[in-house]
């Protein structure tokens, strides 16, 4: 097995973030353009384009926040809608399987935890190398098998 990554350590895609951000400045930026523009627009209209451009810039913005933080105590998963922290002992096992839109944690509680920051959309190997060293991480910090703990 390959060598752990060191702790902490945040799993985001990173391609995904910055087309999403940079998709939501040029958005915001060209409806803001075209309010400013259009002449014939009163103080509302132009406002309420802004506001619309912002909008829009936010909702993207909620798409490019999903990451997962791993420390020595656990991991922290921000998803678009919350964020929850798992302790390692939660953790049963991290799947990231063909065809999946991002990794699952399958936790002791019999649920399972979609991990937005790890998603092979874009960078398939990164995701699979990230959903790897998510998979070791758990594994090696897993407080079922105290044999793991030594050594």
């Amino acid at each position: 097995m390959s060598e752990l990554p060191s702790l902490p350590v945040t799993f985001r895609p990173g391609l995904t973030r910055v087309i999403l951000l940079t998709a939501g400045v040029a958005i915001f930026a060209t409806i803001s353009g075209v309010a400013l523009l259009l002449e014939q627009l009163g103080p509302g209209e132009k406002l309420s384009f802004v506001v619309t451009g912002a909008l829009i810039f936010w909702v993207l913005a909620q798409l490019a926040r999903v990451k997962v933080v791993a420390d020595e105590s656990g991991v922290t998963v921000v998803n678009i809608a919350g964020k929850r922290r798992l302790e390692w002992a939660e953790i049963v096992q991290v799947n990231l399987r063909p065809g999946d839109p991002w990794v699952f944690l399958n936790l002791s509680d019999g649920t399972s935890l979609p991990a937005l920051g790890i998603q092979p959309g874009i960078a398939k190997r990164r995701a699979i190398a990230d959903a790897t060293a998510l998979r070791a991480l758990a594994e090696a910090h897993a407080s079922h098998d105290p044999e793991q703990h030594q050594g």
